[in-house]
């Protein structure tokens, strides 16, 4: 296995800051001095998730800057998804963005419901197609051989949290294009089907195209983190899978032993 790196609760009223608490140091942006501000009290738990910042009017008089610098703060941590605004309520802190391991294949669905979330597979197509020079090589096949090819968007209580493009090898797995996969989604009928001994992950930092942000509900200028994953099982290419995930949303990572066993639990 190799893998490789590229690159609401209630709202709480949080309590506005001392004059004395704002970061004073020279050699930092103005606007910076304020994410640093805010970024640190969500990092040491102060403001929790759900819990409602200063407005901006309150940041403006308590850092003594301009309301075009504290806006400037607000709108890249918005960007960041260390926080969310809400037009007519106010800033309140995010709730904490989902993390998949890359050591190992997660069930989406799980780790969604066992936030306590609710978890939908949204199919866009499954069929049957002729393997492009890329794919084919991929899973070990001929140009223009038949492969199978599923899209499917996966979401977390109702928004777009992954777009999974997949291809499978249908020597190996002749039944995938008959599933449901508004059921069970494809990667946990692939694990529950097919024994894999060899897994390979790629990670990248790329742009969506128009018609991947419409399906993912974002702006296209947003970067996304790109997870391609090819398995194998007996040397034999399974699946090459691209999950596409809204960097705003969603991080990919790993804790893992020095022995280089995943931490699981």
């Amino acid at each position: 296995m190799t893998s490789r790196l590229h690159l609401l609760p209630p709202a709480s009223r949080a309590q506005p800051q001392t004059a004395e608490a704002a970061p004073q140091a020279q050699n930092v942006a103005l606007y910076q001095q304020i994410k640093d501000f805010i970024a640190g009290k969500i990092q040491d738990g102060t403001w929790k998730a759900g819990d409602r910042l200063p407005s901006e009017n309150d940041l403006v008089v308590q850092f003594g800057m301009s309301r075009m610098t504290v806006n400037r703060a607000l709108r890249e941590l918005v960007e960041q998804g260390r926080i969310k605004r809400l037009a007519g309520v106010g800033s309140f802190v995010a709730d904490e963005k989902p993390q998949a391991n890359l050591l190992q294949i997660a069930s989406l669905a799980e780790d969604i419901r066992r936030r306590g979330h609710d978890y939908q597979c949204k199919v866009v197509t499954v069929e049957r197609v002729s393997a492009s020079l890329e794919v084919a090589s991929a899973l070990g096949l001929g140009t223009g051989e038949s492969v199978f090819h599923s899209v499917c968007v996966h979401l977390e209580d109702g928004v777009p949290m992954q777009l999974e493009d997949r291809y499978v090898n249908p020597r190996v797995v002749p039944t995938f294009v008959q599933q449901d996969f508004s059921q069970e989604q494809p990667s946990d009928f692939l694990v529950r089907t097919v024994l894999f001994d060899q897994m390979e992950h790629v990670v990248d930092a790329v742009l969506p195209t128009r018609a991947q942000a419409e399906l993912l509900q974002m702006d296209a200028t947003q970067p996304c983190l790109l997870l391609t994953r090819r398995t194998w099982t007996r040397d034999t290419p399974i699946t090459i899978v691209r999950c596409l995930h809204p960097g705003m949303r969603y991080r990919l990572g790993s804790r893992f032993r020095t022995d280089g066993n995943a931490v699981t639990g």
